[in-house]
């Protein structure tokens, strides 16, 4: 069975229940932390909340992913992907925003299952677009943690392991050698496994090698600048929040503390980080910010929904979109 019909085996409804499900934790989850807060005082926290700010972040985090949408252009033009209209190509770029919840957000690469849908365009072809942009999104965070944890003990702790972490993928890409050796090492695993990785491995090493082209030094610079302006903006997004409940957290302890989460979250194998990267900006805003616990965990959930599920809106909503006009996806996407 091809990577396209595998694919296609995918339907809505599922997503959807998925989604849904990982909501459900999300809201326990966050249950489970409002009665270990106090109730009393995180109402009373909301009550007085400058809610403006709220809106602030939202809109940070949709030019976060307009910021990202000209990286997805981008990397399109390198792989000779064209004739797709601006508009629609935005609307294929949000939708994979649908499996934002996903562990790693690996299921954005739905967006490649879209466009090939709609344009025809071969799933193995675009899909190391969502490596390349994963790459770069960990060096955007990187550096994130890295200007911030300029005044913070054990920062550069994270920011070194997130760095040997992607110098070893960057290595692994730019190796044809190395990453042929590991490919066809799964070919050669017993059973079923040995099995899968023989029929997977032409296409993963046709998927490596445009892969390559996407990271090469040269072009890796603007990709790199456009995740972090985009991942600093929604940092910026924890800062105003922070103002709304009338604290004078610094920018950098905000945007520290929220790269941070993001980056433990992301290698944690947990939908969208849940718990983990909520756990640890809550915590971070109080050890290292001394932000009151209720504050804390109140900033935290907004930022959540500001980010996290606020993506996952903008994603059903594009795919919407995109249904409407193609009635094709419709059917078989659905």
């Amino acid at each position: 069975m091809s990577t396209d019909a595998t694919t296609s085996d995918m339907n809505l409804e599922r997503l959807v229940r998925r989604v849904v499900g990982v909501m459900m934790l999300g809201i326990l989850l966050y249950g489970g932390f409002l009665v270990y807060t106090g109730l009393a005082d995180v109402g009373a926290r909301f009550a007085t909340f400058g809610w403006w700010t709220f809106g602030a972040a939202c809109g940070l985090s949709l030019l976060n992913y307009l910021l990202r949408f000209v990286k997805w252009e981008i990397y399109l033009g390198i792989l000779g992907i064209r004739g797709i209209p601006k508009g629609e190509s935005l609307l294929t770029f949000l939708s994979g925003f649908v499996l934002t919840v996903s562990p790693g957000k690996v299921g954005e690469v739905f967006k490649s299952l879209v466009l090939f849908r709609t344009r025809g365009v071969p799933i193995e072809r675009s899909a190391p677009i969502v490596v390349a942009e994963r790459v770069t999104d960990l060096i955007g965070v990187i550096a994130m943690i890295a200007v911030g944890s300029l005044g913070f003990r054990g920062g550069l702790v994270w920011a070194g392991a997130g760095a040997t972490l992607v110098l070893g993928l960057l290595v692994f890409i730019a190796s044809p050698r190395l990453s042929r050796w590991v490919v066809d090492l799964a070919t050669r695993l017993p059973g079923p496994l040995g099995r899968l990785g023989g029929k997977l491995a032409p296409r993963l090493h046709t998927a490596l090698d445009q892969l390559r082209e996407l990271t090469t030094p040269a072009r890796l610079v603007m990709p790199t600048l456009l995740s972090v302006a985009g991942w600093s903006l929604e940092g910026v997004g924890l800062w105003l929040i922070l103002k709304g409940f009338a604290q004078g957290t610094s920018l950098t302890l905000a945007s520290f503390s929220y790269a941070t989460a993001t980056l433990a979250g992301a290698i944690v194998p947990l939908p969208g980080g849940l718990g983990v990267t909520d756990k640890l900006i809550e915590q971070q805003l109080t050890l290292l910010g001394g932000v009151p616990l209720a504050v804390a965990f109140s900033a935290m959930v907004l930022v959540r929904f500001a980010t996290l599920w606020f993506a996952v809106v903008v994603g059903f909503v594009s795919l919407g979109l995109l249904r409407a006009r193609h009635p094709k996806l419709a059917s078989n996407v659905a």
